[in-house]
């Protein structure tokens, strides 16, 4: 005989529309993952994004894309591959809405310092973050015993939100047989994550977390490309150069590992650069702008269509719901959407990591870490203030300073900087 938790609610069971704390019923005209994607739209977490550094930081010019217009395009792609695949549409929504609210201001740069920073008390990790944020940080719900819960979403939607559903130092093996260094969970919310990941096979991604992440991938690689060409740092024409390939290749191997071959890759930017859409010329122009659009559009599609394609042809057409089954994506689709991140990487991102930008923007977050620190009651938020209060030691402290530093967009980061760490070209 099934137990409550495996009686089916559609396509999910009642264990996947729990909460880790339960709540009083609500109106029944939303469904519970409908409601979940509703809790992240109407968060303050996500309207911060419109202030943080995508690719380029926001203010660099009208076009530049920022964290919150990534993830919407995030969420745009995810939930049509959910519909393909059978996935509730607004569990795959929520999760691409969350994917990237716990990245800190300056994108990686930030996360690098903060990283540095919180060393000794378990790191600092941007998906970690995420999943402190959804069950902790965020402002919605608390326990009859006063305790918060952050946004408080079903386990399908938060399970779904992680990417990385493993501890420190936990994670599947890289190409060198280290643990790979991303995490999604923070050694004090362990009690969430737990319970979150319930009944789940060891270090496995839901299905609805694969989509994610795959929407995911298909976005930043293709349109920080378009971002790159619109703002002049690249010339996709270059590509036809056989000098220029041979170093792009290089240089996917040295930032992404060398999983694809060369010979793939180098398959890969031929298939690419051949296409009938491919802009090989950009002069700005509103025709010259449709042209590029266009391109992005059509290679979206591809990727996804593929991946659909693939999964559907091992899977069949029925519902593929939490751990089902896995997305699957084509060999030579995974090499071109690398390719396209390897082309935002060596042309945008590598540039200007050892630029005096950088570096101070890495100063600015190390700073303000030190000085929210030394002055608590002078300059913590509320929230924070009261986590810094409530720390039963010095690491718990840190932790409360390294999340109010994080939830800071770029601007404010400057600007909270330079009223307390005293005046500064800091732009």
């Amino acid at each position: 005989m099934k137990g409550v938790s495996d009686l089916p609610i559609g396509r999910y069971r009642l264990h996947d529309h729990a909460r880790w704390f339960t709540e009083a019923p609500k109106s029944a005209h939303r469904s519970d993952f409908e409601r979940d994607r509703a809790r992240i739209v109407h968060s303050s977490a996500l309207r911060r994004l419109g202030a943080k550094t995508q690719v380029l930081g926001p203010g660099t010019d009208d076009f530049v894309r920022t964290r919150l217009t990534h993830t919407l395009e995030v969420a745009q792609v995810g939930r049509e591959l959910a519909y393909n695949l059978g996935c509730d549409p607004d569990v795959v929504d929520a999760a691409c809405l969350s994917h990237d609210l716990g990245h800190p201001p300056f994108g990686h740069n930030g996360e690098r310092a903060l990283n540095e920073v919180a060393a000794d008390i378990g790191g600092f990790e941007g998906n970690a973050q995420t999943l402190r944020l959804l069950t902790r940080l965020e402002p919605k719900t608390f326990s009859r015993h006063g305790r918060p819960a952050g946004l408080n979403l079903t386990r399908a939607s938060l399970d779904a939100a992680t990417k990385y559903p493993w501890f420190a130092g936990e994670g599947p093996l890289d190409e060198n047989g280290e643990p790979t260094r991303k995490f999604g969970v923070y050694a004090d919310d362990a009690e969430v994550f737990n319970w979150m990941r319930a009944d789940a096979p060891p270090k496995q991604l839901c299905i609805e977390a694969q989509v994610m992440d795959l929407a995911d991938d298909i976005s930043y690689s293709v349109h920080d490309v378009e971002d790159a060409v619109v703002n002049g740092r690249h010339d996709l024409s270059q590509l036809r150069q056989e000098n220029v390939r041979e170093q792009l290749i290089e240089h996917i191997h040295n930032w992404y590992g060398r999983a694809i071959s060369a010979d793939d890759l180098y398959a890969a930017i031929e298939s690419l650069s051949t296409m009938g859409y491919w802009v090989d010329s950009f002069d700005g122009s509103r025709r010259g702008l449709a042209a590029l659009k266009d391109m992005t559009s059509q290679l979206i599609g591809r990727f996804a269509v593929a991946a659909a394609r693939s999964t559907r042809a091992a899977y069949g057409q029925g519902n593929l719901v939490r751990y089902d089954g896995n997305v699957i994506v084509p060999e030579q689709v995974r090499a071109e959407i690398k390719v396209l991140k390897g082309i935002a990487a060596m042309f945008v991102m590598a540039p200007r990591e050892d630029t005096e930008v950088y570096r101070r923007q890495r100063r600015i977050v190390t700073e303000l870490v030190e000085v929210l620190y030394d002055r608590p009651d002078l300059t913590l938020e509320p929230p924070f203030l009261s986590d810094y209060r409530q720390a039963a030691d010095d690491a718990g402290k840190l932790r409360a300073v390294v999340d109010q530093v994080a939830s800071l967009t770029d601007l404010s980061a400057l600007d909270w900087h330079a009223r307390l760490c005293g005046p500064g070209d800091e732009r």
